[in-house]
């Protein structure tokens, strides 16, 4: 047979968690069509000497609804070795949208996703109106696979306007929020998203229309994926951890669908939480329902300044002031009474710590990460506890006084969740858990998260050793696949896609962050490459060649198994 590509001499491992085995893999017209000791022609054959090829990792909860139009490749999950990635996570989406909610769709997603809204509105072409319509935008210009969610919080506001973020659905518009979910569906979304997010705001400070709505709205519109027979639904709540594992397992038995939620996380300030929420799981699961929770295997060195911060959210007066406009928001924290404020709800009282996302004020556990002026750079390093003892003064006046100093651009670091390598060992390894939760797309200017691959297989399994390369590369791929029922991809196997990456177990490593200047306009954000990824290939494309952009643009949507029926 005579191949369009021809990988040849490597380790491979088909994502089924089997033993790897040496060998060529065959891929023609986008798709694998041999493995094992291959003899054909090809248009081109890559001998990668021994190093492990692998199918495409998934990142499976990503923000990529508005920057794929203007960066086909997402980076930087491909550059990671992803080949498709999930968006329309948390409620948010940019469709439906009625010509006249564009700017709030924009604003919502920009101030709970810390996108810069001045990207959005120069890089989103808006050229949509349906959720049908915009995975057909989205699916022009591709470098990766999209799989696509609808958010609840678009289509209630989509039925209701502004009344979605003030009351009940009534039957009519339920109904009608059904029939876009089912017309979604119908096209091809892999599902929907919701949440219950207390610290989750548009910029007007309301809480997201997804909030607003009755577990009643949220069951309905669930039970078009069990009528249909397709899709995940994709769950976040910051209220109570343990009262939304109840929910997604009552939602998942009552519609006979996947739930996928967030998250389970190792927190220094509640030891043993963990532990609980992974033998729910398991339970659930043994059970027969499908509920499963999602978990980041990187430590949560969660950045932020004061200008973009949401980590105080929880608490009233700090949420009040982080929305006023800058100049006026460095004036309330210049203010006496309102610094005493601060303090009462940031250092005295004592935070309800089942409360997913709340401010936990461990100030011990917050660092100064760059301070923005060199006459402070004897502070980076240094905890705000740490600093407001050297300084002889309270935590709250340490902070302000610094940041007003230095006109907001202070960076910031908490570092809460996720450390524990004993704890995340367990974690990782149980079959109840979905690795990966990257919010790639999210967050530009603090967070890296999307480097989860390269870190778990450099960390955990590499240096670490804490479960074999083989099921390693399982838990990325096919787990994912499974979840969300993308049945073309996940496994190196005859007849699927052609999604492949080409890497050294020895090297593979997320690199050292640094600052582009890259969005539309010039906005910062945080870069992380990766090393030891040689190869990534979608739809039999060579699309990256040693962190490299080869051009080629073979990515498209991801649909579902009724729309590919």
């Amino acid at each position: 047979m005579a191949y369009d590509l021809l990988i040849k001499g490597g380790r491979i491992i088909d994502g089924s968690g089997m033993p790897s085995f040496h060998g060529d893999l065959g891929v023609k017209n986008g798709k694998i069509v041999e493995a094992g000791k291959l003899t054909g022609a090809a248009d081109r054959t890559i001998d990668v000497g021994g190093l492990v090829v692998a199918p495409g990792f998934i990142d499976n909860h990503c923000h990529y609804d508005a920057q794929a139009f203007w960066d086909p490749m997402c980076s930087f999950s491909s550059y990671h070795g992803s080949t498709s990635a999930v968006i329309g996570n948390c409620s948010l989406a940019l469709a439906p949208a009625h010509e006249g909610d564009r700017a709030f769709l924009s604003q919502m997603l920009a101030r709970v996703e810390s996108i810069p809204l001045e990207v959005l509105e120069a890089g989103v072409p808006w050229n949509w109106e349906t959720y049908p319509e915009y995975m057909d935008a989205l699916g022009e210009n591709l470098g990766i696979n999209l799989g696509c969610l609808m958010g609840h919080s678009a289509i209630r506001r989509y039925v209701m306007g502004e009344a979605a973020q003030e009351r009940q659905a009534s039957v009519d518009e339920i109904n009608a929020m059904k029939a876009i979910v089912r017309s979604g569906l119908e096209a091809g979304a892999l599902g929907l998203s919701s949440e219950y997010n207390t610290r989750h705001f548009d910029m007007q400070g309301k809480q997201l229309p997804a909030s607003v709505a009755s577990t009643e709205e949220l069951f309905s519109l669930a039970s078009v994926l069990g009528e249909l027979g397709t899709g995940s639904i994709q769950y976040g709540d910051s209220h109570n951890r343990e009262l939304s594992e109840q929910l997604c397992s009552r939602l998942s038995e009552e519609i006979g669908r996947p739930v996928v939620y967030i998250a389970i996380v190792e927190r220094a300030i509640a030891p043993g939480h963990w532990k609980q929420q992974l033998d729910h799981a398991g339970a659930k699961i043994r059970e027969g329902i499908r509920a499963y929770p999602l978990v980041n295997p990187r430590p949560g060195d969660q950045r932020f300044t004061m200008k973009t911060a949401q980590h105080f959210d929880s608490m009233p007066t700090w949420k009040r002031v982080m929305l006023l406009p800058l100049e006026e928001r460095k004036a309330a924290f210049r203010d006496s009474e309102v610094r005493r404020q601060l303090h009462i709800e940031g250092v005295e009282t004592v935070p309800n710590l089942e409360e997913a996302g709340v401010f936990t004020r461990r100030w011990d556990l917050a660092f100064v990460h760059k301070p923005a002026l060199e006459k402070n750079a004897s502070l980076k390093g240094k905890t705000i506890e740490q600093m407001a003892s050297d300084q002889g003064k309270g935590v709250i006046d340490a902070l302000l006084d610094l940041v007003l100093e230095e006109d907001l651009e202070t960076e910031f670091e908490r570092r809460e969740v996720n450390s524990d390598t004993v704890a995340m060992t367990e974690i990782l390894n149980s079959p109840y858990a979905i690795i990966g939760l990257s919010d790639g797309g999210a967050h530009l200017a603090f967070r890296t998260d999307y480097s989860f691959t390269t870190y778990f297989l450099s960390h955990y399994v590499r240096e670490l050793g804490i479960m074999p390369l083989e099921k390693a590369v399982r838990k990325l791929t096919l787990d994912s696949a499974t979840v969300y029922g993308i049945t073309d991809r996940g496994m190196l196997r005859p007849g699927l896609a052609a999604d492949i990456v080409v890497f050294d177990p020895d090297t593979i490593d997320s690199l050292e962050p640094e600052e582009a200047f890259d969005l539309p306009g010039g906005a910062k954000r945080r870069k992380q490459l990766a090393k030891g990824i040689e190869y990534t290939i979608v739809n039999g494309q060579v699309v990256l060649e040693r962190n490299q952009p080869t051009g080629a643009l073979p990515g498209r949507v991801l649909r579902n198994s009724l729309a590919m029926a």
